[in-house]
């Protein structure tokens, strides 16, 4: 799956913090419709990739380690998820079935690479700012 549901709830994680600053996980999840189970995981996610920082005691919360101009989206989406693909084919170490048949392989790959490399540049290009 290209957009999962990990990354969906990621971004919108970051466009509440870039409205409210420092906010509780419970804020956070109240105002994007986020179930909590999922929110904690996430977050530890984002802050290991840099894009947000945690705090612990009464005042905690998390708030966002940079300015949503200095975070793409696809910063957001490969802080949660390992790999962004198009399709299964074009991840590391897949062995295409058509391989070895008379063939080179299939016709379609090149194009999803093709389409996958659009996709990625676009994400590179697009900050958050720009979208939230």
């Amino acid at each position: 799956m290209f957009i999962t549901k990990e990354s969906d709830y990621a971004v919108r994680i970051i466009r509440e913090l870039s409205r409210s600053g420092r906010e509780s996980v419970k804020a956070i999840c109240e105002s994007e419709s986020i179930p909590m189970q999922y929110s904690y995981k996430i977050l530890k996610k984002l802050e290991k990739g840099g894009l947000v920082q945690g705090y612990r005691g009464a005042s905690g919360g998390y708030e966002l380690a940079k300015a949503p101009k200095n975070m793409s989206l696809y910063d957001v989406i490969t802080a949660v998820d390992e790999e962004i693909l198009l399709s299964e084919c074009l991840g590391h170490g897949f062995r295409c079935p058509m391989k070895g048949k008379g063939r080179k392989g299939c016709g379609v790959h090149g194009e999803f690479a093709r389409i996958q490399g659009l996709i990625l540049s676009h994400l590179k290009e697009k900050s958050l700012s720009d979208i939230i």
